[in-house]
């Protein structure tokens, strides 16, 4: 029951923001502009600020999306993860504001940014109570070698 309440609340803020940086990339597109020549320069992603500011905004659109409906949500809050740490990084430089006030709002932004971080990356590794994929891989590989064992000690059996 928590899990349909809270995936919701927590995509809301990606599915709004999503939208909007997709809708009216605005001011974003300055702020982009450095990380996306960088990235350009290291991985040969387009350099192209606006384009990269609302394909990160349809990504949070999607994502959100996916986990506010129960879909593949530890995919999607994976995905939105990885697209909020650039987004923190490059729209809420506390520290270079010299402005008090200015300097306290994009403080609080980024801490705000970094609490959302923590809930997505919870979502990302909530398997609702089953086994994860790396204890079923274990389990498949300790059932394999004790059927293997097993195997053997009965083919000796029939040897002898």
């Amino acid at each position: 029951m928590i899990r349909r309440l809270a995936r919701p609340m927590l995509a809301a803020v990606f599915v709004t923001g999503g939208i909007d940086a997709l809708r009216h990339p605005g001011g974003r597109v300055e702020l982009a502009a450095p990380l996306t020549e960088k990235a350009s320069e290291l991985a040969g992603t387009p350099n192209d600020p606006e384009m990269m500011v609302r394909a990160n905004g349809a990504l949070m659109a999607l994502s959100g999306a996916m986990l506010a409906t129960g879909r593949m949500p530890r995919v999607a809050s994976t995905m939105l993860a990885a697209s909020l740490v650039p987004t923190t990084l490059v729209g809420h430089t506390f520290w270079t504001e010299r402005e008090p006030g200015a300097r306290k709002m994009q403080e609080i932004q980024f801490m705000k940014n970094l609490g959302l971080l923590g809930g997505v990356m919870l979502a990302a590794v909530d398997t609702e109570g089953k086994p994860g994929l790396a204890w079923r891989a274990q389990n498949v590989a300790k059932s394999a070698r004790r059927e293997a064992r097993l195997a053997k000690a009965q083919a000796k059996l029939a040897v002898s």
